[in-house]
């Protein structure tokens, strides 16, 4: 079993930077593969960034390549995700994911999740 808590979300303007956080406990973070996803209201939920098993891979969608990073502290257990330059339309509650497996873009594959956090980025 995997627990994910996730922190960090809030309210910003465009522009902005905020740093959301994952912290994993009951399995080792290099030893499952992390990924987040979001969803907006009225939208299905979409893939974000991925780091792969001890972190050697990222993956991230093209809406959010370069301006996202996510990374990972094992000595905390934790993934992070460093949102710069937001949009307003990155508003929506984000969620971490992991999976024993190879991390990949899709939801249905992954075993555990988090509550999410909310994100709203006002223009």
């Amino acid at each position: 079993q995997v627990q994910l808590v996730e922190s960090g979300g809030g309210l910003v303007q465009a522009g902005d930077s905020l740093r959301l956080s994952c912290a994993a406990s009951g399995r080792a973070l290099d030893s499952i593969g992390v990924s987040w996803f979001r969803q907006a209201p009225g939208k299905e939920r979409e893939f974000v960034a991925s780091r792969s098993r001890g972190g050697g891979t990222t993956v991230y969608a093209d809406s959010v390549k370069g301006r996202f990073t996510i990374s990972g502290d094992i000595t905390k257990n934790t993934v992070y995700l460093q949102m710069n330059s937001l949009k307003p339309e990155d508003t929506a509650v984000y969620y971490c994911a992991a999976r024993s497996g190879i991390a990949t873009m899709q939801a249905h594959n992954y075993d555990y999740w988090g509550q999410g956090t909310q994100v709203t980025v006002s223009s």
